[in-house]
């Protein structure tokens, strides 16, 4: 599966942006999707993950309450809303899809890598 993150830019602190992942191909729906993120000079965090059906979510403890994963199977897309911006926030951002069940925080575990959006929060 090919994977093509969207809906990066510049928002100041407190505001909302909403990233998209559009996914080539009919497997998409087989697949447990995640987003990632990378600032510069860190190692990339997991940020969440959504199970194959969207029934099941899992986040980072630092966006909980914040971010809200999604996805539109008939779409071929992924989501991620992203509220109450902080400059924490600030980085790549990158959608990754993984062929098992697991929900993994790992990026070791997922098998196809989007390109990465930058999100930049001002404060």
């Amino acid at each position: 599966v090919q994977l093509q993150a969207s809906g990066g830019g510049l928002v100041q602190a407190g505001g909302s942006l909403r990233l998209s992942c559009e996914a080539s191909g009919r497997t998409f729906r087989s697949y447990c999707m995640g987003w990632f993120r990378q600032a510069p000079g860190k190692e990339r965090e997991f940020v969440a993950a959504i199970n194959w059906s969207g029934g099941t979510t899992r986040y980072a403890d630092s966006v909980k309450g914040r971010f809200t994963i999604s996805r539109d199977n008939a779409k071929n897309t992924l989501y991620l809303q992203m509220n109450s911006l902080k400059p924490e926030d600030t980085a790549v951002y990158y959608c990754a899809a993984d062929r098992s069940l697991g929900l993994s925080t790992i990026p070791d575990d997922y098998d196809y890598w989007g390109q990465g959006t930058q999100v930049t929060v001002s404060s």
